[in-house]
């Protein structure tokens, strides 16, 4: 296994053993930081859509012309 992957996997046990309080303030403070929030909330909106139907970005262009 990758380092990273361990790492990663150490990072997400740590943090799933924190009391709700505890995790509360660790995302608070992520928020702070400009460039996690940008990723959180990008990576919020890809799982909120994932559901939804897509289409060619080719059509997407042809429609705006």
């Amino acid at each position: 296994m990758k380092t990273e992957n361990v790492q990663v996997e150490e990072l997400i046990k740590a943090c799933k053993s924190l009391t709700p309080k505890e995790r509360g303030v660790f995302l608070a403070e992520l928020l702070k930081l400009k460039q996690f929030r940008e990723d959180l909330v990008d990576l919020a909106i890809i799982e909120q859509r994932r559901g939804e139907k897509s289409r060619p970005f080719r059509e997407y262009l042809a429609e705006r012309s």
